[in-house]
């Protein structure tokens, strides 16, 4: 991100949470002040970089953003905004479904610019590979987007690297980033590598090269569901491997003189591929947890017993 944006912030606030809801009520006033509240909160602690796909609560989680900087419009030249598109809910026409058509991606990016109140979008992801996308259709549309100034940088979300590599293969300009569920629990991206001529490595679901991929060609890698849900930071466990990492992950907050959360964090910034984790909590003492990952360097030692004891076996 740092390539693009060098002010961009380690950490990314994702809004999936904002606008009151999964429901077809309207956003009220109480969610616009809510947005604001963490907003500030969110730039009082450096982190400038904000996440927001347009299903997000219906569309309420962008809207309730753009009121905010309707209100305040100065608070838009301290961050970086993202949105994402191409999922469709089932409705009339059909069931859940995935549209990369030049109609479909010119739409969803014209209605995030009116909720969010912008004209131009920092970055525009694609939020799930559509398996019936059309190669030149898409770039020619990304790249109409670009030379109109509604978006500025294209990127993509739940991608492998030959997905990125074929789609990479037709834009006029870089993929720039790369939201994918990656954290101390979901290791597939990790064990990719890790178990690489072992028969463990049939079962990851992650597609061989993505990391390197990304690392290769300066794609920023994002994390959703950087915190796993909770479940090492006081969520309930489910079994002994979880129970003995959420154990773990308290001993070292204590030893490090953290947060939980930031040591959960910190095991993926650890990690040489500049991992950017998303915080999905409305919670303000939980993103002040998470922030305090940027003071964390765990030793190697910690990084691989938090893995082995997450993994709940040793290394191959």
């Amino acid at each position: 991100m740092q390539n693009y944006f060098p002010d961009a912030s380690r950490l990314v606030y994702g809004c999936m949470g904002l606008g009151g809801g999964w429901n077809n009520e309207p956003a009220a006033k109480e969610h616009v002040l809510q947005a604001h509240q963490l907003i500030e909160q969110a730039l009082a602690l450096d982190i400038n970089v904000f996440d927001h796909a347009d299903i997000y609560t219906f569309g309420k989680a962008e809207t309730v953003f753009g009121k905010v900087l309707k209100e305040n419009p100065s608070l838009k030249e301290r961050m970086i905004l993202q949105s994402k598109c191409a999922i469709r809910f089932e409705d009339d026409l059909g069931p859940k479904r995935y549209d990369f058509s030049a109609k479909w991606i010119e739409s969803s990016v014209e209605g995030i610019l009116q909720r969010l109140n912008i004209e131009q979008l920092d970055i525009l992801l694609l939020h799930r590979p559509d398996p019936l996308m059309e190669l030149d259709e898409v770039a020619t549309t990304l790249s109409s987007l670009q030379q109109q100034g509604k978006i500025k940088h294209v990127g993509v979300s739940n991608m492998h690297g030959h997905q990125m590599a074929y789609l990479q293969s037709a834009l006029s300009s870089p993929i720039v980033a790369n939201q994918l569920e990656m954290s101390l629990a979901f290791r597939d991206w990790l064990e990719d590598g890790v178990t690489t001529n072992s028969p463990a490595n049939r079962n990851s679901g992650y597609a061989p090269g993505t990391l390197e991929y990304c690392m290769m060609n300066k794609v920023q890698l994002q994390a959703w569901a950087s915190l796993a849900q909770g479940k090492y930071t006081g969520a309930s466990t489910h079994n002994e491997a979880d129970a003995a990492t959420a154990a773990l992950v308290n001993s070292l907050a204590a030893e490090y003189e953290t947060s939980p959360e930031a040591i959960v964090l910190a095991w993926l910034m650890r990690h040489p591929a500049n991992i950017q984790p998303v915080l999905g909590t409305t919670n303000i003492e939980r993103i002040k947890a998470c922030h305090k990952s940027m003071d964390v360097q765990l030793t190697r030692e910690h990084w691989y017993l938090l893995l082995e004891t997450a993994r709940g076996q040793e290394m191959p």
